[in-house]
């Protein structure tokens, strides 16, 4: 082998050297676009990353809206349902009511004409019945016939003061009641005081006390009292007016058909 001299080894030495910087540069110039490639490669996944992320998001989100879409479609199917059960029932309470409403039309039609005889057997009552209060209770009666002439007056509402007249009259048996009115007694007419126990004993007696009466059912007329029955039919008066204590008074008694 033949020996290089010292320049030639010099100069091979620098040329190596030169190739080795050349390399080292190459090398280094290969790396930075390798990082930066790699760069563009991490910012180009963040980013494909990022758009993953959104569109996860984006089908949560949607399936999300569709459970609750499931959900309220349940519970407006179970809505649907409750509703319809109401319709249903409603339907079968129009056409219940319907028949009704016939019905009642029917019994209109029976009705009328029994209130009429009802208050036909009340105002013979009346006519018959011991007379107290006699003209309110007759007034009463006409008022009724008035009601039934009257179309502004629904058929239950007449049946109800019907009724009503019937209620009152029936309290008489139990009133223990006072009023002052016209007393009759044929060839001329008083004011009175007139006391009631029921149905049991209808007086009279007049302002000055000093004369009383009692009402004969059977004859339909007055027949005077004797002196004896003065006090007792005034303290029966003051009674009735919660002027004295209740207490026992003895009065005369014409019952409804006594004798």
């Amino acid at each position: 082998m033949s020996k290089l001299s010292k320049k030639s080894l010099i100069a091979s030495t620098i040329i190596g050297a030169l190739a080795f910087s050349a390399s080292n540069f190459a090398a280094a110039d290969a790396l930075t676009e390798l990082q930066k490639a790699e760069a563009q490669i991490f910012k180009a996944s963040s980013k494909s990353q990022s758009k993953i992320d959104n569109i996860y998001g984006q089908t949560q989100e949607l399936l999300a809206e569709y459970r609750n879409t499931v959900d309220e479609a349940d519970v407006l199917s179970g809505y649907n349902d409750h509703v319809q059960l109401m319709v249903d029932d409603q339907k079968a309470n129009i056409q219940s009511l319907q028949k009704q409403i016939a019905g009642i039309d029917k019994t209109k039609q029976g009705v009328v004409p029994l209130m009429y005889k009802m208050i036909d057997t009340l105002e013979k009552f009346v006519d018959l019945d011991v007379p107290m209060n006699i003209d309110a209770r007759k007034e009463r009666i006409a008022g009724l016939r008035d009601v039934m002439g009257d179309s502004d007056v629904s058929v239950s509402e007449q049946f109800r003061l019907v009724l009503e007249a019937y209620e009152i009259e029936a309290s008489y048996g139990t009133i223990f009641g006072v009023y002052q009115g016209e007393l009759d007694l044929g060839d001329r007419m008083i004011t009175a005081d007139f006391v009631h126990m029921g149905r049991i004993s209808f007086v009279a007696q007049s302002l000055d006390m000093k004369n009383s009466w009692v009402w004969n059912n059977e004859k339909r007329a007055w027949e005077a009292l004797g002196d004896e029955y003065l006090k007792p039919v005034t303290d029966a008066v003051r009674m009735a007016r919660k002027q004295l204590p209740l207490d026992l008074a003895k009065l005369p008694v014409f019952a409804a058909g006594a004798k």
